[in-house]
């Protein structure tokens, strides 16, 4: 008699992101304090933001056009007609016990974002993730507790109010993300884009994008979703991925054991990269959601719309895919070039001047990235302009300079800026092609090493790169490279 093997029940994570941005206006969403970040504790309040009697808040401007142009770069369907909601709660750090937001009509629904993942063979894999809805909203305060990073454990807590009022749009995604690799890659196109757009810096270290993750698991096949988690505090794309991955085999190893999962907020702890329970979560009713009796509803003009619709630039994905399909970039190429937009800006202009694609797209990511982060630097702040870049690229394509002189007067381009042509000329770096004198380079090279010559002879071909180098000493680096691994071979073979 065969014992047949246990079944095992395959599971599928359904995973959807609440995403916060926080606007890069100058002042607040409904009064006239500075957003400013790092200022000290409560000096960037007034009485809007606090809540006091007899104030009226009035919506900045300047907050709409940025949520409407996120909404439009999202593929959204901007309201015609939409209003601000009372949330109502207590929170130490909430001055008026209700925060406005938008609730049954947001400003921006129904819309798409693309994400692509690059496999190892190099692929691009695309696929459209949901978004359910965009809408503005203010932030709360800030508590700071003193002995603990929580409440648990603290001796007491001060309250910084510097955060309230400030603007935010909330992005919340349709449940289509099935991975923590998804997830992180759909938290990194929402940051490119906003950052594309102007509308926010998109940094995480400072509160300006923060994420909150719902994660259920189901068996594979099922309809019905399984019982919901929320993840907070979460400040990197790493952790993201992470969380997930790590709620995932939490929730599967609690439902094969036969233990109930509780629809609960769980926090990220970075240390022993797990999630620990925070509190049970509370559904909309809780909030008690009615109309803001202050502000007026917001109806946004057609001829207004189609202004800020004519201000988006080219975004990131359609970027990748005019690098792909058009220049010959390969998906990772294009995708490290498109992170950024003025690194785009910089690629295109060497482009515009002349310079190779492959090439300069090689200098970008390698060297002159590398300087970049060193330095700490942003690619507009170097002295090498797109110009110099191109005829860096055209010396080399030319055969007048080899890769690792162009290597060798990166630095002082980098730094001082010039013309790399007339560098080269200037320092005697042009390489040598001269057949005659490259020969007589070679024929020094191998009288000294007869050693070498007789190993190479009898079997040890790779030392062919050994003869190279070594007439790569004599020339002081500008010998042609190819031209002189023909000739060496030629010789060592003759």
């Amino acid at each position: 008699m065969t014992l047949s093997a246990p079944v095992t029940t395959k599971y599928e994570a359904i995973i959807g992101l609440e995403t916060h941005c926080q606007l890069s206006t100058k002042t607040k969403i409904f009064s006239n304090s500075s957003t400013a970040f790092g200022a000290p504790p409560n000096a960037n309040i007034d009485p809007v933001c606090m809540g006091l009697p007899g104030v009226l808040p009035v919506l900045n401007q300047k907050v709409l056009e940025y949520a409407v142009k996120a909404g439009l770069a999202l593929n959204c369907q901007i309201a015609p007609y939409s209003k601000f909601d009372r949330k109502q709660y207590f929170y130490p750090d909430l001055p008026k016990n209700y925060q406005i937001s938008q609730y049954d009509l947001p400003i921006a629904e129904h819309g798409w974002l693309e994400i692509e993942l690059v496999d190892e063979q190099g692929n691009a894999n695309r696929k459209r993730i949901g978004i359910t809805r965009l809408h503005m909203e203010e932030d709360a305060g800030k508590l700071v507790h003193a002995g603990s990073d929580r409440l648990s454990g603290s001796t007491y807590s001060l309250v910084d109010y510097n955060r309230t009022g400030i603007p935010l749009i909330e992005i919340v995604s349709e449940p289509d993300l099935r991975s923590g690799q998804e997830a992180a890659e759909y938290a990194q196109e929402l940051q490119r884009i906003v950052r594309y757009l102007g509308v926010s810096d998109g940094n995480m270290q400072e509160g300006s994008l923060r994420c909150d993750v719902n994660i259920s698991v189901r068996p594979v096949g099922q309809e019905e979703f399984g019982v919901k988690v929320e993840i907070k505090n979460m400040n990197s794309f790493s952790a993201i991925q992470r969380a997930i991955e790590y709620e995932i085999e939490r929730q599967i190893e609690a439902i094969n054991n036969g233990e109930p999962i509780y629809q609960e907020t769980r926090l990220w702890e970075e240390g022993s990269q797990r999630t620990i329970s925070m509190r049970s979560k509370e559904g909309s009713s809780d909030y008690r959601y009615f109309p803001e009796p202050d502000l007026g509803p917001i109806e946004v003009p057609s001829s207004q719309l189609e202004q800020w619709k004519s201000e988006l630039p080219e975004l990131p994905a359609q970027k990748r895919d005019r690098y792909e399909t058009e220049i010959g970039l390969s998906p990772y190429d294009a995708r490290v070039i498109t992170d950024d937009r003025a690194v785009a800006e910089y690629f295109e202009a060497t482009l515009a001047e002349g310079g190779d694609a492959k090439q300069a797209a090689n200098w970008i990511q390698g060297d002159i990235t590398g300087y970049l982060k060193t330095e700490k630097l942003n690619i507009t702040e170097i002295a090498l302009t797109p110009g110099a870049l191109a005829e860096l690229t055209g010396l080399i394509t030319s055969g007048t300079i080899s890769g690792k002189i162009a290597k060798d007067i990166l630095p002082e381009l980098l730094t001082q800026g010039g013309s790399p042509k007339e560098l080269v000329e200037s320092k005697g770096l042009i390489q040598i092609s001269d057949t005659s004198a490259l020969e007589k380079m070679i024929d020094e090279a191998i009288a000294a090493h007869p050693k070498e010559v007789e190993s190479y002879r009898n079997g040890k071909t790779k030392l062919k790169g050994f003869f190279v180098g070594q007439v790569m000493k004599l020339s002081g680096g500008r010998a042609d490279p190819k031209l002189t691994n023909q000739l060496v071979e030629q010789k060592l073979n003759g």
